[in-house]
């Protein structure tokens, strides 16, 4: 919940905006410090969890580097600060722009995830007369556990290169003389609570590291990805991800050998916990067997409950009567335009101050104009004085 201070700095706004509890960034960045970057492990932040500015600003200082998947977030990724070096480039459809920008740059590595799109990265590596350093993407079959949308593991998935490709793929690899293949990559998924799924990658990854080094291969890269979830229902008490049993998990189960690194592509763990949502309920409607909270947000500012079913904490701030029972919605023409259906907070009116929790990742990102909504300014807590 939110100081007092902060919430009178929040009636102060027009709403809806989002708010980043700057602490809370820095202590997730402490604790990843503590228990990942410490341990040698180089680790990516994912921008496509969250792309402001001041946010990548404060993760480049941490000594992240930075994980993205389009032309587009490499830019923001340099205009911010991170060198070439610390940029992968992932994404199944990787336009000849996008790898153009890549080269430009010399970015550290991509992720490649299909036969042709190696060798249309070797053309133009060709063109420019340079060597691109890739990593293959490789598809473990190892079921994350998550919602369908977010799972990017299976055979079925569009993402990555199943086993029954790869020794073809590796006998091509020599005749593409502008590729140097430094690494294999994997990403199951995302938002996974259970460690489970990521132990039988590490038992996937180390087999297929061995393979791949049996057939004269040398690998300086294991890139084991993301997907680490957090706590969508208790924000509070959970506020930083338990990285240290996490990163204790491939430390423990992981066979690096001696010549290679550990990287992983972290992204709702960083900043899913430190961003918040700010609406205003605009009006309550009683039916016979509903009660609606109609907030100034929609499915325009948070997509995650319409898109995913996503299920975000909601907390009242400026009320504390006795609890009703609410289906939270947006102002949007869309039924799915739903935050929570069924949800017992404190009685609410209008202009009651709502906050909408664990926004941070793929929350503002995700931000649309359709019916043509404006966008309100962002707050950050060192902003409340």
């Amino acid at each position: 919940m939110f100081p007092s201070e902060v919430t009178d700095f929040f009636k102060a706004q027009k709403t809806p905006f989002y708010y980043y509890d700057l602490d809370v960034l820095n202590e997730t960045l402490d604790q990843i410090k503590t228990h990942g970057l410490s341990k040698g492990f180089h680790i990516h932040f994912a921008l496509k969890a969250n792309n402001q500015p001041k946010i990548l600003e404060i993760i480049k200082k941490a000594g992240l580097g930075a994980d993205c998947v389009s032309g587009g977030e490499i830019q923001r990724a340099i205009d911010s600060g991170f060198n070439s070096e610390e940029i992968a480039f992932a994404g199944v459809g990787k336009s000849d722009e996008e790898m153009k920008l890549g080269l430009k740059h010399d970015i550290f590595c991509f992720n490649c995830e299909s036969p042709q799109e190696l060798e249309v990265l070797n053309e133009l590596a060709g063109q420019r007369n340079t060597i691109a350093r890739i990593a293959l993407r490789l598809n473990p079959n190892v079921e994350a556990d998550t919602h369908k949308y977010i799972t990017t593991g299976l055979n079925e998935n569009k993402f990555g290169i199943n086993a029954s490709d790869l020794d073809d793929m590796l006998d091509k690899l020599p005749g593409l003389k502008n590729l140097k293949l430094i690494g294999i990559h994997f990403h199951i998924g995302s938002q996974i609570e259970k460690f489970t799924p990521f132990e039988e990658l590490c038992t996937k990854a180390n087999a297929l590291n061995d393979h791949i080094e049996e057939k004269g291969f040398e690998l300086s890269v294991i890139n084991v990805g993301g997907g680490f979830g957090i706590n969508y229902a208790h924000p509070n008490d959970n506020s930083v991800p338990d990285f240290e049993r996490f990163f204790g998990l491939f430390e423990q189960n992981i066979k690096l050998k001696d010549h290679q690194q550990l990287h992983f592509e972290l992204g709702r763990s960083v900043v899913g916990q430190c961003g918040s949502l700010i609406t205003k309920v605009l009006f309550t409607k009683y039916g016979q067997t509903k009660s609606f909270a109609i907030v100034d947000a929609g499915m325009t500012e948070l997509i995650r409950p319409a898109l995913y079913q996503a299920a975000h904490r909601i907390d009242v701030l400026t009320s504390s009567g006795a609890e009703e029972t609410y289906d939270v919605v947006g102002p949007i023409c869309e039924s799915s335009d739903t935050f929570r259906k069924d949800i017992s907070i404190p009685k609410v009116e209008r202009g009651d101050l709502v906050a909408i929790r664990s926004a941070g990742a793929y929350g503002e990102v995700m931000r649309s104009a359709y019916n043509l909504r404006e966008a309100n300014p962002t707050f950050y807590s060192d902003e409340v004085g």
